[in-house]
């Protein structure tokens, strides 16, 4: 059986599992269902020129879109509920492209390889009388994949605000030079507001829908932006493993900043679209990630269900 097969019979068995998992929706995604989408520009500040040729990390801003969600595939899920949110960016590109920034209110994913994954999905199916996953069933997990603890037991807050969160893109990425000099990097959305959550209390108070309405009710106030942080690689840090992070003192820059102004005008038409990671432009590569390779095919297995409205 060929690679390209054999990761197609993997994404069919993610993409069951995550139904067993959440619930089948027919017509929506697999996961992040229920989102919202806005129109944004981002300004590079050049700082990532000498590192990379890539058209918008150089210094003539570009339009965006970015879908803000959650991370289930349930789109009944309440924006209370105490679950991942994600920041997906499309940035259009002036030859008329896009390439495509996904990114999670976590800094590292909760699995080494697609069959991890699948496994963790599959510790993760609630039983059928109390909905909830079998804790016995995801502590086997754990205990079967020590590496993945950390990953698996990171919990994010619930945010104030979807401006108010930071967003990593968990993945190693690779820049390309003009001379063809690689750096592996990792990229970060940071807050201009603030990173701010809430309590268990003050969440338990919000409307099931209260991130997309607060979010429309600040652009009435304003912009919202984020700068883009980009963490440099040592020549010994993995670019395989997203479950893992690099140190916190690696080298820095700012590539830019990105300022949401109001909300997309067709949010039909964005809820249709495909977000992916793998949909990178011209001296920007995928890094040697198993997880980041596979996502294109789970995200096109997804897509092309929710299309014909399975």
């Amino acid at each position: 059986m060929s690679s390209s097969s054999t990761d197609h019979t993997l994404a069919v068995e993610v993409v069951d599992s995550m139904e067993r998992m959440s619930g089948r929706y027919p017509g929506q995604r697999r996961s992040s269902a229920r989102g919202a989408a806005f129109r944004a520009t981002f300004a590079p500040t050049g700082a990532a020129a000498a590192l990379t040729t890539a058209a918008h990390l150089q210094t003539r801003p570009v339009p965006a879109t970015v879908r803000f969600s959650n991370s289930e595939g349930n789109p009944h899920t309440p924006d209370t509920a105490p679950v991942t949110r994600g920041m997906a960016t499309r940035f259009h590109l002036h030859d008329g492209s896009d390439t495509d920034l996904i990114a999670l209110t976590v800094p590292r994913f909760v699995a080494a390889t697609p069959r991890e994954f699948l496994e963790l999905t599959e510790a993760l199916r609630p039983d059928l009388v109390t909905h909830q996953p079998d804790l016995a069933r995801v502590h086997a997990f754990v205990g079967a994949h020590p590496h993945l603890a950390e990953a698996v037991a990171q919990q994010p807050p619930v945010p104030v605000s979807y401006a108010s969160a930071a967003y990593w893109a968990i993945h190693a990425f690779v820049w390309v030079d003009a001379a063809g000099t690689r750096q592996p990097v990792r990229y970060r959305w940071e807050p201009e507001a603030g990173r701010l959550g809430l309590t268990a209390d003050e969440a338990a108070s919000r409307t099931a829908h209260y991130l997309t309405d607060e979010l429309h009710q600040r652009l009435e106030q304003g912009p919202v932006a984020f700068v883009l942080r980009v963490q440099l690689a040592d020549p010994d840090d993995p670019t395989h493993d997203p479950s893992t992070v690099w140190p916190d003192h690696r080298r820095e820059i700012i590539a830019g900043r990105l300022e949401i102004t109001a909300p997309a005008d067709d949010q039909d038409h964005w809820d249709k679209q495909a977000f992916n990671p793998t949909r990178v432009t011209t001296s920007i590569q995928l890094s040697d990630d198993p997880v980041l390779a596979f996502r294109a095919h789970a995200y096109a297995e997804s897509h092309l269900r929710r299309s014909h409205n399975r």
